[in-house]
């Protein structure tokens, strides 16, 4: 018999996140891991009348292809895959892994290959979810590889991932609407304002978000949710920063992470752990030393890191930035073919000025 916490949550990717409306092609994107869970969620699609396609990973297929693949075989991209993603109407996207370290012994360079041939797709995958034409949404199965990241045990990590997506609760939906009725009174505020000061003892940043618009991050694209984010003014932003979290990405951490900031690029940076990969990274392309993204945890119902970015970004008393592609939708004019989110606390004397008046104070937000 299947938890009923994960049945609640099939219902919420489909019938809240994405939405999925009778005759929609939904693609359910698993890994192996998974299964358990996207057998609910196609389930749920089939009983909301959507058509699912699945498509399902393996962490040891993925590390053979990495490691064994040549440049012209990491660049290619499947004519099924491009396809899938030109026209299908909802993706479903279901992480998990049987080792988050599965790629640690990975090139650095051949990451930076195989992103550099995802550019295409990426682009068409933007534009179409820009233009709400593709609805998507992003969650994570509870394994035994991600509790163990987060020093939990499984059991432990289940209760945090229900708890997070509120599908423990008798009305999940309701839940998120909730969410999202109360960040858009920050959000309004925000409509129309120029700069934002960001200080406190790990930050001393300004930027401008002069003509761009701040989204209500409440479950529709990442699920759990619980932010507001914008794409800053590309050339604006100055000053300095030190992430107090690990910055996770493709089963790295790189730790210690500080960066500095001129006319909107970065021009130093610094990491006290993988600071190798962390530069190699920033050298992707063009757009990889400047942000696509500013943003404001607002879920304190998270509290605790799991080298997780899809909760630890999220977590109540925190901002995080992101290095690379923007968000057009919002005004993001930055290309890139990186998107590496980079959390840092704010919870103690820390501070948020916009246009001059405080906003947010010590990760409470103070209009």
């Amino acid at each position: 018999m299947p938890d009923p916490r994960m049945q609640q949550l099939a219902e919420i990717l489909v019938n809240y996140s994405t939405k999925v409306q009778p005759g929609d092609w939904v693609m359910v994107w698993t890994n192996t891991i998974a299964l358990p869970l996207a057998r609910e969620v196609y389930r749920s699609v089939l009983r909301a009348g959507g058509h699912p396609t699945t498509r399902l990973d393996d962490d040891d297929l993925n590390e053979v292809f990495m490691t064994e693949a040549s440049d012209d075989q990491l660049q290619w991209m499947s004519p099924v895959t491009m396809g899938t993603v030109s026209q299908v109407n909802a993706i479903i996207r279901l992480r998990a892994a049987a080792n988050t370290r599965v790629l640690m012994g990975v090139d650095p360079a051949k990451s930076r290959t195989y992103q550099a041939g995802r550019r295409e797709l990426m682009e068409i995958y933007k534009k179409r979810a820009s233009s709400k034409d593709l609805r998507w949404v992003t969650t994570q199965f509870p394994c035994q590889a991600h509790a163990q990241e987060a020093d939990m045990s499984l059991r432990e990590y289940e209760d945090f991932i229900y708890q997070a997506t509120f599908a423990d609760q008798p009305d999940p939906i309701a839940r998120w609407q909730a969410v999202h009725d109360n960040q858009q009174h920050w959000v309004d505020w925000l409509m129309g304002k120029q700069e934002v000061r960001v200080q406190g003892p790990n930050v001393d940043l300004t930027l401008s978000v002069a003509g761009r618009i701040f989204k209500n991050s409440s479950g529709e694209n990442n699920m759990p949710s619980g932010e507001i984010f914008t794409s800053p003014v590309e050339d604006s932003v100055e000053g300095w920063i030190r992430f107090t979290y690990p910055a996770v990405r493709m089963g790295r951490a790189v730790e210690g992470v500080s960066l500095e900031f001129k006319a909107g690029k970065v021009v130093a940076a610094n990491a006290d752990k993988n600071a190798g990969y962390l530069n190699t990274m920033l050298d992707s392309d063009a757009g990889a030393r400047f942000l696509g993204e500013f943003a404001i945890g607002t879920n304190y119902a998270i509290q605790r890191f799991t080298k997780n970015t899809l909760y630890d970004e999220k977590i109540g008393g925190t901002i995080h930035l992101a290095l690379g592609s923007g968000f057009p939708e919002l005004g993001g004019e930055n290309i890139s073919t990186i998107h590496w989110d980079m959390v840092c606390d704010m919870r103690q004397d820390s501070t948020i000025h916009v246009d001059g008046e405080l906003f947010y104070k010590d990760g409470q937000f103070q209009v």
